[in-house]
């Protein structure tokens, strides 16, 4: 998965966004992104680990105030690609990751909510 950062070291918009490659893991943390930039990545990167065969994802967002956790689990509870999520057990991050389980990649069926 390939992102573009616009934003240099220092903080000033770049003139041209410099190419960044994620590699796709079980595992992603979402600490290096903007949170303007989180619903784009996590539907980027849930794309990207279902082509790869990864049927559970751990998405870290960090405890924080919950915005993040709470912003990602609704993305993820929407998703027609995610069988099921929960938070993730103590020792994998507790309620700052997110454990989410993919369906295999297929035709997608619509959540109902």
């Amino acid at each position: 998965m390939t992102r573009f950062r616009s934003i240099q070291d220092d903080g000033e918009e770049a003139d041209e966004p410099e190419p960044i490659v994620v590699e796709i893991t079980d595992t992603f943390d979402l600490h290096d992104f903007h949170p303007r930039e989180i619903p784009e990545i996590v539907d980027a990167y849930v794309e990207a680990a279902q082509e790869k065969g990864i049927l559970e994802v751990r998405i870290v967002h960090g405890r924080g105030k919950g915005v993040q956790r709470a912003r990602v689990q609704s993305l993820l509870a929407h998703d027609p690609r995610v069988a099921s999520l929960e938070d993730a057990p103590g020792d994998r991050g507790g309620w700052g990751a997110t454990l989410a389980r993919l369906h295999p990649l297929g035709p997608l069926v619509p959540k109902s909510d």
